[in-house]
């Protein structure tokens, strides 16, 4: 399908994947991240092959498709988590009233949640520190020299002030500029609203 852009040249509409070619795209990579949280190789399979399964049911609504594969792993794996938690096992001994241990789940069982950004998550993040460093380009030599010292470095405004030689309220009112230009920055190139 070719669609006619604003300068009348056509643009190729990208195809979207099918589900036989993002398996073979995505099998391995996705057991990987299943094993992740799963650590047992039979039960990653499953969720890989279970997530598989919904997005071929629902595949003409999933707008992203590799990334919905991602997103349903992540959370199989953290249902299957909870639902392995939730069978106790019977134990002898377990003292009076069977108390041991009560309150202290997060010492008995793994953390139910990766801390860790989803891989399209981390990407994003790369994408917009890239941007926030463009937009620092966009500013002056002593505007960037300020937001290093305070970002970077993690300098006060008196510490930069001793730096630079620059009064403290004169360091506040620069910054407070620098920041408010590169916001517009962000926001012309669509980064933020």
């Amino acid at each position: 399908m070719e669609l006619v852009g604003s300068d009348g040249v056509g643009a190729e509409v990208p195809r979207k994947e099918t589900v036989e070619e993002l398996f073979r795209a995505l099998e391995s990579l996705l057991l990987a991240y299943a094993l992740r949280f799963t650590r047992d190789r039979a039960v990653a399979e499953e969720l890989v092959q279970e997530s598989f399964l919904k997005l071929h049911s629902h595949y003409d609504s999933v707008l992203e498709p590799r990334r919905w594969l991602y997103r349903t792993v992540h959370n199989l794996a953290l249902n299957h988590q909870r639902s392995a938690h939730r069978q106790v096992p019977l134990q002898g001994g377990g003292g009076a009233g069977g108390s041991e241990g009560e309150g202290s789940a997060s010492a008995a069982g793994p953390e139910l949640s990766d801390p860790r950004p989803l891989p399209d998550e981390q990407i994003a993040r790369w994408e917009g520190i890239g941007l926030v460093r463009l937009s620092l380009g966009t500013l002056d030599e002593r505007s960037r020299q300020l937001v290093q010292l305070k970002f970077h470095e993690d300098l006060s405004y008196k510490e930069i002030s001793a730096r630079t030689g620059l009064t403290v309220g004169h360091v506040g009112y620069l910054l407070h500029h620098a920041l408010k230009a590169m916001a517009v920055e962000l926001a012309r190139i669509g980064v933020v609203k």
